[in-house]
């Protein structure tokens, strides 16, 4: 059950974090965005190694460097596709990728979840691709390019996700300062490579400031949830992130919500409910 109370608040921070990722990306280039949002997040994570420590092992470290360059690459492409297309579309399709490869590792490596929680995990992975669906005329043109880079980027996180897996589980907050370094370290290289400016647009340190805070946070409630409980019903609630990057863009954005999105969010919650239920009864 605590697993998946932390899968849960994992969802909603990620999908703050990608919001206030989305709106930087309007204002500011994309890999400023993301170099100065990681650099955030690295002082985050630094500042909370002490409260969480580990040992600080080769395989930790190791493991964490290879999901940082894993996330850093979904991440670029995540921001991309954010600022070319529609945030209540890209953020679902992204979401969907990133929650299938755990599934498949944890179910790979032996893990069976019951039956009701896998009945969740199918519901949610439905009511993801509910949330997703926008076939108003005006969203429609252009949208594809956003929709395959979303799919790129999805299988960055995913591969992050299983990466953090393999790392000990004694190792703490470690395998975090390590993913954190490699991908601040690789995005600062291909922006050095690119030529491209780090420079953020006029007022846009806050929310950059806050999308990585957000999203560092969002990565210690994911390494904490599924040292707790099974990565492939783990890696399935996070991935129900969208809906309250959707709720944020209606809200703020004045983004639509159509009928058959409102019914995906209804069906994340069911989702929940139901993965929550299996696991205390197990």
């Amino acid at each position: 059950m605590t697993a998946v109370i932390l899968a849960t608040a994992c969802a909603v921070v990620y999908g703050t974090a990608d919001f206030f990722g989305g709106l930087a990306t309007r204002r500011s280039p994309v890999l400023a965005v993301v170099v100065l949002s990681q650099l955030a997040g690295l002082a985050l994570i630094a500042g909370m190694l002490p409260l969480l420590p580990g040992l600080a092992s080769g395989p930790a470290l190791l493991w964490g460097l290879a999901a940082g360059l894993a996330g850093a690459g979904g991440l670029v492409l995540f921001y991309r596709a954010l600022a070319t297309g529609v945030m209540s579309v890209v953020a679902p399709v992204a979401a969907v990728t990133s929650a299938a490869l755990p599934v498949l590792w944890g179910l790979a490596k032996g893990e069976r979840p019951q039956a009701l929680a896998m009945a969740g995990v199918v519901l949610a992975l439905g009511s993801v691709l509910l949330v997703s669906q926008d076939r108003s005329p005006a969203r429609r043109g252009g949208s594809r390019g956003s929709v395959l880079t979303a799919l790129a980027a999805g299988t960055g996180f995913g591969g992050f996700f299983v990466l953090l897996d393999l790392a000990p589980d004694d190792s703490g907050l470690w395998p975090l300062m390590g993913a954190r370094l490699s991908s601040v370290a690789a995005v600062a290289l291909l922006a050095l490579a690119t030529r491209r400016a780090l420079r953020p647009g006029s007022g846009a340190w806050r929310v950059i400031a806050a999308a990585g805070v957000l999203d560092m946070l969002a990565n210690v409630l994911y390494l904490l949830a599924q040292r707790q409980g099974l990565v492939s019903l783990v890696a399935v609630l996070v991935a129900l992130y969208p809906a309250s990057t959707l709720l944020l863009a209606r809200q703020v954005l004045g983004e639509r919500l159509r009928p058959i999105q409102v019914t995906g969010v209804t069906c994340a919650l069911a989702a929940v409910s139901l993965i929550a239920f299996a696991s205390s009864a197990g």
